[in-house]
């Protein structure tokens, strides 16, 4: 059974509405009345009532102060990330290196919500690829509100330490000192050396069996700032557009096409990775900010660490953008890193093209064959516009700026919460919530609580199933658009006053 065939049942319609006698009363004022009657049974708070009323959303997204962890490769960094969040999200080996990029993670303790920030390991005259990974870290600090600086307890400070601690104090960052891999007595002792590094107390740690991490972690929320300023965001600046997709599938052919010159060279030595690049390029007389992230390549002895940090470079492209193109190559079948990349997009909330790349490769009687594949691959997004094209040719490239512009104008778009109140009182009448255990949550009200992307608050007497939030979802895209755009769906439940 269908989930529209599971709400399109008898049970627990309400009685019909009384239809006001007004005749210049709208359709749709009588479904909103419908819904929010019997409200002033529930428990309700003034940010609740503000909502109903149609005014300030109920929440804005707030800035998080962010905590990154630096220090010199191999001293148990990642493993200490992975300890905080809770979770084996850092990739963690023996091997000196493995973390090359700066990566965010949302972390709380004691009440306390902020951004941990993994970094690759800081050293003094490197080249290459260890250079690139020294300058992330250095542009983790400059970013970062407070610091947590990570040292080797058993080795004690190296003269990379050293130096590390002078572009600390250069930073004028808070920091606090992790003395880690510290098991027992003896590397408490050890420890407590780390004194003569002049960043005050070192909290011995052992990052991988989690002895004293709250002590340490007491004192990093505790140098975090508590409120952070306001960033205005310049509605006139060029949206920025993210090309994202595994390696090569032609992301930097599509960006050197869109800019009508030669300016990403992609690097084919094995293993490499370049950082996200920001090109301004002219598409269709606008100005457009292309984010490309091209140059990552397979080791061969080496597959799983090379999607991890294909990944890195995706998610970093995606959280610094406004919309992603995702790449696809429609030459070939859609692959499970394919998928991983498009579920990245939708996860962080950015609006979403999908592009399927080298379309002339394929023939005028596979094509057919292709799209009822790609359509049962993507079932999903239903939603999501698509173009197909040729990147190398320029092919059908003109069709990307409308859906670019269809995309971005879902993610931006807000409905006011007369007229949200008034379909889900439509919605509710013809198809209510099923029972559930003897019980039938009622919907008491909605608004929208945000934008990119469009992110909706219900208040309701109890929890809905999942089901009927994906159902609410599908008639909300059908009725308001919000094609090109992920659509977020929480509920809060209100209980009933008590009767005294």
């Amino acid at each position: 059974m269908s989930d529209d065939q599971e709400y399109f049942g008898v049970e627990g319609v309400p009685a019909p509405l009384e239809v006001s006698s007004d005749p210049e009363e709208s359709l749709d004022e009588i479904r909103e009345a419908a819904l929010r009657a019997g409200l002033e049974e529930y428990d309700l708070t003034p940010e609740d009532l503000a909502a109903l009323a149609g005014e300030e959303p109920i929440e804005t997204e707030r800035a998080l102060p962010t905590l990154a962890v630096v220090g010199r490769p191999n001293v148990g960094k990642s493993t200490l990330v992975n300890r905080i969040i809770g979770k084996r999200l850092a990739v963690v080996e023996d091997t000196p290196g493995v973390t090359r990029d700066r990566v965010s993670y949302p972390a709380e303790w004691a009440g306390t919500d902020f951004m941990l920030m993994d970094t690759g390991g800081w050293e003094a005259k490197v080249q290459g690829l260890d250079l690139s990974v020294a300058q992330q870290a250095e542009i983790a600090i400059d970013m970062a509100d407070a610091i947590l600086f990570v040292v080797d307890a058993t080795v004690g400070a190296t003269a990379s330490d050293e130096k590390v601690v002078k572009l600390l104090r250069r930073s004028g960052k808070p920091v606090v000192l992790a003395a880690n891999k510290v098991d027992g007595p003896q590397g408490e002792l050890e420890a407590a050396a780390l004194w003569n590094l002049g960043l005050g107390e070192p909290y011995p740690v052992s990052a991988l069996h989690g002895r004293g991490t709250g002590d340490l972690l007491d004192a990093a929320v505790a140098i975090l700032p508590t409120e952070l300023p306001e960033v205005e965001i310049d509605p006139d600046a060029p949206r920025r557009i993210a090309l994202v997709g595994r390696p090569n599938v032609g992301k930097s052919s599509l960006l050197n096409q869109l800019a009508g010159e030669r300016r990403v060279v992609v690097d084919e030595t094995a293993g490499t990775t370049r950082d996200p690049v920001d090109e301004k390029v002219e598409i269709a007389g606008r100005s457009w900010t292309l984010v490309d992230t091209a140059g990552i390549r397979r080791r061969v002895h080496m597959t799983k660490g090379a999607d991890f940090y294909a990944s890195l470079r995706t998610g970093a492209a995606i959280e610094r953008a406004e919309v992603a193109l995702v790449l696809l190559d429609a030459s070939g079948p859609l692959t499970d890193q394919d998928t991983r990349v498009i579920s990245q997009v939708v996860e962080a909330g950015r609006a979403l093209v999908l592009v399927f790349n080298k379309w002339d490769l394929v023939g005028e009687d596979e094509r057919f064959l292709l799209e009822r594949s790609i359509d049962k691959d993507l079932v999903q997004l239903p939603w999501a516009p698509r173009v197909n094209l040729s990147a190398r040719t320029g092919w059908h490239t003109n069709r990307l700026v409308p859906a670019i512009d269809l995309a971005l104008g879902s993610w931006d778009q807000r409905i006011s919460t007369g007229r949200l109140n008034s379909f889900l009182g439509e919605l509710v009448a013809e198809h209510p919530h099923p029972v559930r255990s003897g019980r039938q949550p009622k919907i008491l009200f909605a608004t929208q609580a945000s934008t990119r992307p469009p992110r909706f608050v219900i208040f309701a007497s109890g929890f809905l199933d999942p089901t009927y939030r994906r159902f609410i979802e599908r008639r909300l895209r059908e009725s308001f658009g919000f094609e090109g755009t992920p659509i977020q769906i929480s509920v809060r439940v209100r209980e009933k006053r008590k009767r005294r």
